[in-house]
């Protein structure tokens, strides 16, 4: 499936990818490896923002659901996503990639506030900026996070990275007769209610035309492949 005419792009990892093997936590050799991902990426000439879930570490949510305070659950699960962000940030600078962490938080001693100009001078010479916290608000995921600030970057498509190969008609994982989509619309997705992102996310998205790429990052080489159009991926755009 041919990609879209890009120059940027933010790329959406789940904060699971970064456990590898583990049940919990961050495996250095598998953030390695997805830093290497993130490089091809870049030396493919496009400019590159990253997003990553905290969902290895601590899910809001799920605290909430074990009888945590939602908001206090969810600041903590942005805390787990600045972790992650300075775990990719090391991996890619151990490969020559300059990178600069930007928080929603603002926490000054470990990485930079969250602010858009100076993010888009980042990228201009040649960096590749992680946002971490989300929205540096609770009840808001980090897709909803991504999706915001795809926009404001002014990304031309926001690629998520999951364990999945694209979108299906129902889970995968349970029905092995599932049927996954090469294009799909915003409204198919929100209408059907498919796990793509959180429905805030796609939404905001279809408002901004900004296409989202969903393919299985498991895959070692797959962002490469799919930035070339030769992966397996679903396109989610506009009819």
């Amino acid at each position: 499936m041919p990609m879209p005419d890009i120059k940027r792009i933010l790329l959406k990892l789940s904060g699971e990818v970064l456990m590898g093997e583990q049940d919990y936590g961050i495996d250095p050799e598998y953030v390695a490896r997805l830093a290497e991902e993130v490089k091809a990426a870049k030396d493919t000439g496009l400019e590159v923002c990253l997003v990553i879930g905290g969902g290895n570490i601590f899910r809001g949510i799920s605290g909430a659901a074990r009888g945590l305070d939602r908001t206090t659950g969810d600041y903590m699960g942005m805390l787990a996503t600045v972790m992650n962000a300075l775990a990719m940030q090391n991996a890619l600078e151990q490969l020559g990639v300059q990178t600069r962490v930007q928080s929603a938080i603002p926490m000054s001693s470990v990485c930079e506030p969250y602010i858009r100009r100076r993010a888009e001078r980042h990228l201009e010479k040649g960096r590749i900026v992680i946002f971490a916290a989300g929205t540096g608000n609770p009840f808001f995921t980090t897709d909803t996070g991504a999706a915001l600030r795809a926009a404001e970057m002014n990304c031309d498509a926001l690629l998520k990275g999951t364990s999945v190969d694209g979108v299906y008609d129902s889970d995968p994982k349970h029905n092995p007769e599932a049927t996954r989509f090469d294009t799909i619309t915003y409204d198919h997705v929100l209408s059907q209610n498919l796990k793509v992102m959180d429905a805030t996310a796609v939404a905001l998205c279809r408002e901004n035309d900004i296409p989202i790429v969903v393919f299985s990052i498991r895959d070692k080489g797959n962002v490469a492949r799919v930035l070339s159009g030769e992966g397996v991926q679903t396109i989610v755009q506009k009819d």
